[in-house]
């Protein structure tokens, strides 16, 4: 596979070759992404062009109305992996702010797909909107396309269960603690990675060491007490139990964090960069009264995360 490159705007117009493109916000770079995304690879292969994804940051809705954007599945470190491990080769993270918004369908067709990009073949999803106002669709791009010199190709949505995956579905299962459900639509078990951050040391003085991730968008997909496996410390992967939420018992400061238990562990790993995979869902985060209470708590999620995990690999 040829090494992917991350360009945070359009690439540089020296050396630029012409592209076969996607555009979307590919959170959770989902089944019915992936089946776009191959689509691109394989045109891409078949014309010799590159095989390019854009994709925004941050996701549209979170700049015109942040208060009811929607919960992100994936951060931007996993929704860049996603694209490289279905073969794009160049990912194009534009950021998404007032100039971005206020282009026209005309603007966005001839400055950014014909002169910024180079494409020559464009695959979209049977709902594909942009420009100002989301006033531009296919027909609109079919019609630029023979004077702008490319085509287009519609991909039809992929389907689990009956109904279209979508981003929105997938949120909806990992709020309702649904993870076999998500896993089946992502195509994979859902997981978040992230940098192990210093935290305030709490978990250690309790006996429950923690890793601790930052969460990087204003509200994440899922929250809550989980079973998890962790990897990237060494070559096995370690069960554990961990915590996605606001911390209540010991924190009012608002901030979401990702804290991970791992059993029979105890090294210090910060900087490492690793994976936690949400097997299942024990119970939703709650207000305790005491330090005390709240070691309790974890003692008996703990005990519950280990019965689960054994039971999974049994």
């Amino acid at each position: 596979m040829r090494t992917m490159r991350v360009f945070h705007g359009l690439p540089p117009v020296a050396g630029r070759r012409a592209c076969a493109l996607t555009v979307g916000n590919f959170d959770g770079v989902h089944r019915g992404h992936r089946a776009l995304l191959h689509r691109v690879v394989e045109v891409a292969r078949q014309r010799n062009l590159v095989a390019a994804a854009m994709t925004f940051e941050p996701h549209p809705r979170e700049y015109f109305a942040p208060e009811q954007a929607p919960a992100r599945i994936a951060n931007l470190r996993d929704k860049i992996e996603g694209l490289r491990s279905a073969g794009i080769e160049w990912v194009l993270v534009q950021h998404f702010n007032r100039d971005f918004a206020s282009l026209s369908p005309e603007q966005f067709i001839q400055r950014i797909l014909v002169e910024g990009c180079r494409a020559r073949w464009l695959a979209v999803g049977d709902d594909f909107r942009f420009g100002a106002a989301r006033a531009g669709d296919v027909a609109m791009l079919r019609s630029a396309g023979e004077g702008g010199g490319f085509t287009i190709e519609q991909i039809a949505p992929v389907l689990v269960g009956g109904e279209r995956v979508s981003s929105s579905r997938i949120r909806a299962a990992l709020s309702e603690g649904d993870l076999a459900l998500a896993g089946d639509l992502l195509g994979h078990p859902y997981a978040i990675s992230g940098r192990v951050l210093h935290g305030s040391k709490l978990g250690r003085q309790i006996g429950f060491p923690t890793l601790n991730l930052r969460v990087a968008h204003r509200r994440p997909a899922l929250h809550g007490i989980y079973a998890v496996r962790v990897q990237g410390i060494g070559s096995a992967t370690l069960p554990g139990v961990a915590s996605v939420g606001l911390r209540p018992t010991i924190d009012d400061s608002g901030r979401w964090l990702l804290e991970v238990h791992l059993f029979d562990f105890s090294d210090e790993v910060y900087g490492r960069l690793i994976r936690v995979q949400f097997v299942q869902k024990l119970r939703d985060e709650a207000r305790f009264d005491s330090i005390q209470e709240l070691t309790a708590a974890i003692r008996r999620d703990a005990d519950q995360a280990r019965a689960v995990l054994d039971g999974a690999t049994a």
